[in-house]
């Protein structure tokens, strides 16, 4: 995963030309923390402390009916004004597209920011949504049977990826 993590780090870096205008915008839950790793690196490599926030993309899921969202609080922390920075969504996993689609609503809903990118430390492909994310940790391609689960130490007590059977 730290292998992973650098490679993406450094791939914003290069794509941007630097880190100067970005903000990183973590997808609650596990994105939070790969964000803040990205976040870290930046600050090794390059020197810069980029903007870091998170979504919490609830409110702007398709599967949730509207009488479930009542009582639900708006949970994002976009840090600083978007409106001439690159965001970077960050995610855990990518799959049906479904989850990138809700934070691109939650960041519009905020303001229009310069450009939109997205980084995921796993792609395991089945979109049924037309996303493809601009930096992969890496490609693993599993069955709609399977479920890949990501680890971070902060929540899990431990970093890895697990593919596991989905029971």
């Amino acid at each position: 995963m730290r292998r992973a993590m650098a490679r993406i780090t450094h791939e914003i870096i290069e794509h941007n030309r630097g880190a100067e205008d970005i903000c990183l915008l973590g997808v609650k839950r596990r994105g939070i923390y790969l964000s803040a790793m990205l976040a870290e690196n930046i600050k090794r490599f390059e020197g810069v402390d980029v903007p870091l926030g998170h979504l919490d993309i609830t409110l702007h899921r398709d599967d949730i009916s509207e009488a479930d969202k009542q009582g639900i609080e708006k949970a994002c922390f976009i840090p600083c004004d978007i409106r001439e920075k690159t965001v970077i969504i960050v995610d855990d996993v990518l799959y049906t597209g479904r989850t990138a689609r809700a934070a691109l609503e939650a960041i519009f809903a905020n303001a229009r920011p310069k450009a939109v990118q997205l980084a995921v430390l796993i792609d395991r492909g089945h979109r049924e949504l037309p996303i493809r994310p601009d930096y992969v940790g890496k490609n693993v391609p599993t069955s709609k049977n399977e479920l890949v689960a990501v680890a971070v130490s902060e929540i899990d007590g431990e970093n890895g990826v697990y593919i596991c059977d989905n029971v």
